[in-house]
């Protein structure tokens, strides 16, 4: 059994992620994006979708981007 490393949990069911070259070891989907989602720079939530980037933050959606002043971002044309 491996370990994850997110919780610690010794579960015989983990798998592993490889991310650039970081590599990580999970027992839950949960525990992977806890650990590997990037953050919402204005309203801190996991980004689990594409969100939006502007001058290299990343933002859930276009209403965090926009919230933190950036300009000419929407979620829809």
């Amino acid at each position: 059994m491996a370990r994850c490393d997110t919780c610690g949990n010794d579960y015989d069911k983990t798998f592993t992620v490889t991310k650039g070259d970081r590599t990580g070891t999970y027992d839950s989907f949960e525990c992977a994006a806890q650990a590997l989602a990037p953050v919402c720079a204005w309203c801190r939530v996991r980004i689990l979708g594409h969100g939006v980037e502007s001058e290299g933050d990343i933002y859930c959606c276009a209403s965090c981007a926009r919230s933190s002043g950036e300009r000419g971002i929407a979620d829809r044309v």
